[in-house]
């Protein structure tokens, strides 16, 4: 006989266990399914190069989550969840040298601007200002349904210097930057981070977004789950089971089971079928090319939609080095980089990223392609063994379909 949820939720990252720990905490039984062996999804630690360096797979900063009023409200701490904030957030360095850091304070980060330009240190200090005035209404903002975006035009039309925010964030980060920095190092110090979010210096938004990450990062801080990141969904877990919920890990779903017009339940790969009750709910945290295509397919959604997925652009790729060390590294800039959360590389010049973008989107392997380094084991020196050190690379901008290289050496 079939069992009945009243919810399930398929696909076990932080965020499917979030709506997992809300629905059973508002009564509902409520079943988890992941195909992988942990829960996480892309917040697992795993010891990918040698025992006892344990590396974050994917996310290891703990930064616009600062925002949520998740951990407090479900008491995570109570479940293992431990942060910890650097005293310095980041680091960006330049050939021969050069560093700007984002401190935990302010004024350490305006004089560290400062050695570029006093001005830009200024500037800095009233756009994070900014941030401080506005955070709880972008928490608010976050943390609620989407308004209709024609309440959301009215009410910007009528704010005072609503125009303005309207302009801003339509700006790239290179209009942005040129706009408020008179140094090309604080603009890539400030619009690095829009690359993060797969935004290249002349891509509309840029600029907004790149001011909402540093910003929220200077007040807030851009912090570590201690002991790796899968302590953030291990942490959902012990909640969820501690309001009755239950998981499945290993239970790769292939279908969700649909009756005149109303989803019923799901189908394993292993041909076992989980059903709902007449008023249950199935909630999805898997990505909408496999949710429409795959899960539900044409005869559920129609033509239109499964076409629409089907041309769904994925943006660019990354790739990630994994790094178990003798020691921990040092760098050429000083002391700051090596204490920093992340540190980013790139030549003084929103060029210099310009051009990777436009390499990679044409299919090639950048020239110089962006890195950011994270020194995991100097800001959480649980996650290496004592003297050793855990690094992660990330490569920003790698094409996942690769045509050639920009630098004509790599051939086939």
């Amino acid at each position: 006989m079939m069992q009945a949820y009243d919810a399930i939720v398929v696909g076990a990252g932080h965020n499917g266990l979030t709506c997992a720990c809300y629905l059973t905490r508002a009564g509902l039984r409520t079943l988890i399914l992941d195909q992988y062996h942990t829960v996480g999804g892309m917040a697992t630690t795993e010891e990918l190069t040698l025992p006892g360096f344990r590396s974050d797979v994917h996310a290891f900063g703990f930064q616009f989550a600062n925002l949520s009023p998740v951990p407090d409200e479900l008491g995570l701490a109570n479940f293992g969840l431990e942060l910890i904030r650097p005293e310095i957030n980041y680091s960006h360095v330049f050939p021969g040298g050069g560093i700007i850091s984002m401190h935990r304070e302010v004024e350490d980060t305006v004089a560290s601007i400062g050695r570029y330009s006093k001005t830009d240190g200024e500037t800095w200090r009233w756009l994070a200002g900014d941030f401080v005035q506005a955070k709880d209404d972008i928490a608010r903002w976050m943390n609620s349904p989407p308004a209709p975006l024609s309440d959301e035009i009215d009410k910007m039309v009528l704010r005072p210097g609503g125009m303005d925010e309207y302009r801003a964030g339509l700006q790239s980060v290179r209009s942005w930057g040129e706009e408020h920095f008179e140094r090309e190092e604080t603009r890539l110090f400030i619009g690095a981070w829009a690359c993060h979010v797969g935004l290249a210096p002349d891509d509309v938004g840029g600029g907004h977004m790149a001011w909402l990450f540093a910003s929220l990062i200077q007040d807030l801080g851009n912090r570590a789950v201690k002991g790796g990141m899968h302590h953030l969904p291990l942490a959902l877990a012990g909640y969820l089971r501690s309001q009755g919920g239950k998981i499945r890990t290993g239970a790769r779903v292939s279908k969700i089971l649909v009756q005149d017009g109303r989803a019923t339940g799901v189908r394993l790969t292993s041909g076992e079928d989980l059903g709902i009750t007449a008023e249950g709910l199935i909630a999805s945290n898997v990505d909408p090319r496999q949710l429409i295509i795959d899960f539900l397919g044409e005869e559920n959604v129609g033509r239109d939609l499964v076409a629409k997925m089907q041309r769904y652009e994925w943006g660019d790729a990354y790739m990630v080095i994994y790094l178990a060390l003798d020691a921990p590294v040092t760098y050429e800039a000083g002391p700051d980089a090596r204490h920093g959360a992340y540190v980013h590389a790139t030549a003084p010049s929103l060029e210099y990223l310009a051009r990777l973008y436009t390499e990679c989107r044409s299919g090639q392997l950048p020239a110089t392609p962006f890195m950011v380094m994270l020194n995991d084991s100097m800001i959480d020196p649980s996650r290496s063994p004592a003297g050793k050190a855990v690094m992660k690379i990330l490569v920003h901008n790698v094409p996942y379909e690769i045509s050639g290289d920009a630098t004509g050496k790599i051939h086939g």
